[in-house]
């Protein structure tokens, strides 16, 4: 009885050994398949419209009514950029006069502003400071007249807008126009998540556009009127993901009645970019919600 134990325990063994060592061979071959990454969850966000896509492959990571057309708001300012890094033989230490027509349009609209004091010469490259993280519709003014062509200040800025549509044409973009420089629109200003997405893509490739809307905080020293210097207050990024969201390297936040709260976004990680769009948030801070979702699950899906 004992020795029939020790037999029918000795062959279990010896089964045993035999399902191991056949595991070692498979394992050693790769016969055995791991099992399947899980799914990446399709996020839900808030704004109406979002888009995410490769920047590298133009691949489209993640879509949400990404082609229905919608005001903008200063998301708008990317490609104001765009158009003014455009310019042939560019001087960003170009020289501009403030003038007091273009206070008085922020003051007339309530609009964002970059604190542009009339009579003080402003370079080109910190207008685009202005325009871009302060998000100033008088640093928009500026560049816009200075940029545009025509014998009065109404003529030039209709050229700049000219070349904003133009600019957007050259990409192919359908869904989106321009009907002033800044988002604060004349009721013919929109885009889509889509089309927004690729002119920030467009935008990216300029290293001068980049080193702009990485920053954080920058502060301008401007010429007065009378020769000497003054230093302008600290501009501050209103793109909060550029402190929240790790990897974050830009572009463009937006908001308005029509607008809600907009954010063009990208992110570079593991040495690959993700650039998106999200329009129509509730708040500030949902629209940075929204992108951080969006980001996670884009840099996700590429693995």
């Amino acid at each position: 009885m004992i020795t029939g134990i020790k037999g029918t325990h000795a062959t279990r063994l010896r089964r045993a050994a035999a399902v191991a060592v056949t595991s070692g061979a498979l394992l050693a071959t790769g016969a055995l398949t791991a099992a399947p990454a899980q799914a990446v969850t399709t996020p839900s966000i808030v704004a109406k419209g979002g888009f995410v896509m490769n920047n590298a492959s133009g691949s489209t990571l993640y879509t949400k009514t990404a082609d229905t057309r919608r005001s903008t708001g200063s998301t708008t300012k990317i490609m104001t950029a765009k158009v003014v890094l455009a310019q042939s033989n560019l001087n960003l230490d170009k020289k501009v006069t403030i003038q007091q027509a273009y206070s008085d349009y922020v003051v007339k609209n309530q609009a964002s502003l970059a604190h542009l004091i009339v009579g003080d010469k402003v370079t080109v490259r910190q207008l685009l400071y202005g325009l871009m993280l302060p998000s100033g519709c008088d640093a928009a003014y500026a560049l816009a007249d200075t940029y545009g062509s025509g014998s009065t200040r109404a003529a030039r800025v209709s050229n700049f807008i000219g070349k904003m549509n133009a600019a957007a044409k050259s990409l192919g973009l359908t869904n989106t126009h321009f009907d002033s420089f800044d988002g604060i629109g004349n009721g013919s200003n929109y885009s889509t998540p889509r089309d927004l997405t690729k002119i920030a893509s467009s935008a990216m490739k300029n290293s001068t556009f980049r080193t702009i809307v990485k920053t954080k905080a920058y502060t301008a020293k401007t010429i007065t009127k009378t020769g000497s210097t003054r230093t302008m207050g600290t501009w501050t990024n209103t793109n909060t993901l550029l402190s929240s969201y790790s990897g974050a390297i830009g572009v463009k936040t937006g908001s308005g009645p029509e607008a809600g709260a907009c954010l063009v976004f990208a992110a570079t990680r593991n040495g690959k970019t993700v650039i998106g769009t999200v329009l129509a948030s509730t708040t500030y801070a949902q629209r940075a919600a929204d992108a951080t979702k969006l980001l996670n699950y884009s840099f996700a899906k590429l693995g």
